[in-house]
């Protein structure tokens, strides 16, 4: 697991940083400035937008006594979404609008719950119950 990590977190930025210069060669490079802007205001709007309705439906769901955990999987999407977003570069981009559209969403909050509950039926993961 800690390879994995080390080789993420210098293949990232490498491949962005192509992928940024791949973009300059085609467009130029004050379009693709422009580009990485757009995305990161387009990114933050919509972070927001989807975020602030995932937090009114949490309170919501919490109200009434429903348990939230699907929308806390949202949550989370939105925020990872978001981080991605902000990081300059077009993959990262692309994943990030991934995890914060609705749809898309909703399918990545539905393969990590499945995830996560195969985990937790396996042992590898245990919930502390009072």
């Amino acid at each position: 697991m800690f390879w994995f990590i080390v080789l993420a977190i210098i293949l990232v930025p490498v491949i962005e940083l192509w992928g940024l210069i791949k973009v300059g060669e085609w467009i130029g490079a004050f379009p693709t400035v422009l580009c990485v802007i757009a995305t990161a205001i387009i990114g933050g709007y919509l972070a927001k937008r989807e975020g602030w309705a995932t937090i009114q439906l949490l309170k919501k769901q919490l109200q009434n006594g429903e348990p939230p955990g699907e929308t806390l999987l949202e949550g989370a999407s939105i925020l990872a979404g978001a981080v991605l977003m902000m990081t300059p570069g077009f993959f990262s981009d692309i994943l990030g609008f991934f995890l914060i559209f609705p749809y898309t969403r909703r399918i990545v909050a539905f393969l990590l719950k499945r995830w996560l509950y195969a985990k937790w039926e396996r042992g590898e993961i245990w919930i502390w119950r009072r």
